[in-house]
């Protein structure tokens, strides 16, 4: 909204007022705002939880500190979900294709937990949501997403090619405003189908989904299906990592960073052009929206810390791990997921296997032998007797390296 007061004010030559034409300037500004909001208003609702008894139900696994945090104030998501989508309304292009796909997903997925959280606390339903309406929502907001990114004529990927390129039935060639990348005679400029990615480690890294059925005209058979199963892993991943203070709120913060470098090198054509990677028009407004979204992860940080004065619940826990998974496949870099968010794809794998491997020596030897001492991964390392606070740390460390070796993918092929 501020975006199109300011940009009224630079057309009347308002002093200061051109700084919002900056994208640099918007996500810096997006950013603070979501800490202020996080850290400002994230005490009161804190206070206000308290005073309405809407406290976590702890079920007794065994582990050490596990007892201490019964009565802790849940459904923080509240404050993650204002910090993100307030500055977001407040600095980006609300009329950008790409903005109204992220908080229509984010909206979606924190409704979903929001209902889960409330018949948990309310109800007094230990078990929530069932987990079929979960996938259910999940479902729906890949479809949604999916089509859009699919079917809207305002989701283009430009790419630079040899002079002698030879066009294929779904690229157009195209003039950017910048004459400077066009007027080499050695290369051009296309305009591609929107079903082409990035394939990271390779260095002719695009690739079309349609290539899988041989006939772009039903690519979105293989496309929505895909985006489907990113976001329901990717949520229900962020769901699963979301067991010991911190841990979850801190890795969606790395993760975050990582793909604010991602969408600004494929939103702006110079980088994209230097490091030969696919040229993402109107991306740009998704950095003001990942960069609220770390400093709302930053500021819930405050309280959700060991030991967590308040927990983000499944509001907060599936919209971050939705918001992750429909904005990486937004910017093309979905391929990436597996390495960018390895730690909840560890997490996941560890509930698999233990489930899986259970079930089978209960069947073959009739008695159910485990793979860890406890599943999600960061229990394995409770039963071991090491403290929380060590085992978060390490698994920002984790992240941290992931989120670089994701990011050094852009020249490393």
């Amino acid at each position: 909204m501020l975006y199109y007061l300011f940009n009224y004010l630079d057309s009347i030559n308002f002093p200061g007022a051109g700084l919002f034409n900056y994208i640099s300037f918007r996500a810096a500004m997006a950013l603070i705002t979501s800490l202020i909001i996080s850290v400002f208003f994230g005490k009161r609702i804190i206070n206000l939880l308290r005073r309405q008894q809407i406290g976590e139900t702890v079920r007794d696994l065994g582990l050490k500190g596990q007892v201490e945090k019964q009565g802790t104030p849940t459904m923080g998501g509240l404050i993650i979900l204002g910090a993100i989508l307030i500055p977001t309304l407040l600095f980006a292009k609300l009329h950008n294709i790409y903005v109204i796909t992220m908080i229509i997903a984010t909206v979606w997925l924190g409704i979903i937990g929001f209902i889960d959280d409330y018949i948990k606390v309310f109800k007094k339903n230990k078990e929530g949501l069932s987990g079929r309406f979960k996938v259910i929502g999940q479902f729906g907001v890949g479809i949604l997403v999916g089509g859009i990114l699919y079917f809207s004529e305002d989701v283009q990927v430009h790419k630079r090619v040899a002079a002698e390129y030879e066009l294929s039935a779904d690229e157009k060639l195209v003039t950017h405003q910048h004459a400077d990348l066009d007027d080499d005679g050695a290369t051009k400029w296309i305009k591609t189908d929107a079903m082409t990615t990035t394939i990271p480690f390779v260095k002719g890294n695009e690739f079309n989904y349609s290539n899988l059925i041989g006939d772009s005209s039903y690519g979105w058979l293989v496309f929505i299906p895909v985006v489907i199963l990113i976001v329901i892993s990717v949520s229900n991943g962020a769901n699963l990592t979301d067991g010991l203070d911190g841990l979850a709120t801190g890795t969606s913060a790395i993760i975050g960073l990582a793909l604010a470098v991602l969408a600004y090198v494929s939103s702006n054509v110079h980088f994209s052009d230097y490091l030969n990677v696919m040229y993402i028009p109107l991306a740009e407004e998704m950095v003001i929206f990942i960069s609220a979204f770390v400093g709302a992860c930053i500021g819930f940080l405050w309280f959700n810390s060991y030991p967590a004065q308040i927990f983000m619940g499944d509001t907060g826990s599936l919209a971050l791990g939705g918001i992750i998974a429909v904005f990486a496949i937004a910017i093309r870099k979905e391929l990436l997921i597996p390495v960018l968010c390895g730690v909840f794809l560890i997490e996941n794998l560890s509930v698999v296997m233990q489930v899986t491997f259970f079930k089978y020596t209960k069947k073959r030897f009739g008695v159910g032998k485990r793979v860890f001492l406890m599943a999600p991964l960061h229990h394995h390392y409770q039963k071991k007797g090491m403290h929380e606070a060590k085992i978060v740390s390490r698994f920002w460390i984790v992240a941290v390296l992931l989120a670089v070796v994701t990011i050094v993918t852009l020249k490393l092929r």
